[in-house]
């Protein structure tokens, strides 16, 4: 019984590596063309995180720099009740452009980070597989470079989100807000 156990979390485990090797990443990636601003407008996840929090969840910015070795500087400020709280993150560059590693010191997570897709001008679709110790989860984000989209990008971002099997309980549309918009120069 206990090698079958295993044998079925290993099948589980090749699965997952297999699925994350399978989500493509933006071809002929140019990272100088990614940074600036982004306004997140579409957030999806099948953490437990994100199905407890997503109702309090709005539109934030996150501003993404390029740093001196090449890796990207990710800061995000977002509405968290009244307050405006700030996230910064180091995007760790990978052998394949358009690929990026992160680990969360204060989750103790690590993030496999793959634009799938951008045009740079108006939209970027960017999937990331979070492993930590109790499991592992996906989140698609949709960034904008304005507080807007077109319905068809919207669109693309929940077809996308649907083929890396999140369900429409998991993908969000975050509602428009001011808070904290002016305080992420």
């Amino acid at each position: 019984m206990h090698p079958t156990l295993l044998g079925v979390l290993g099948l589980a485990l090749l699965g997952t590596l297999h699925a994350q090797d399978s989500v493509p990443v933006q071809s002929d990636f140019q990272q100088d063309k990614i940074t600036g601003r982004w306004y997140t407008i579409g957030l999806a996840s099948n953490s437990n995180w994100f199905k407890n929090k997503k109702h309090l969840m709005k539109m934030c910015t996150t501003d993404i720099s390029t740093t001196a070795d090449g890796n990207l500087e990710v800061t995000s400020i977002y509405p968290k009740g009244d307050q405006c709280e700030k996230r910064n993150s180091l995007y760790i560059k990978t052998e394949q452009p358009g690929r990026f590693s992160y680990t969360s010191p204060r989750w103790g997570s690590e993030h496999n980070i793959r634009v799938v897709e951008t045009n740079y001008k108006e939209y970027a679709l960017v999937f990331t597989q979070i492993s930590k110790s109790t499991g592992s989860s996906n989140m698609v984000l949709l960034y904008s470079r304005t507080k807007e989209l077109s319905p068809e990008r919207l669109e693309r971002f929940t077809q996308f989100s649907g083929e890396q099997g999140l369900t429409d309980e998991e993908i969000l549309i975050l509602p428009p807000t001011d808070q904290c918009m002016a305080d992420a120069a």
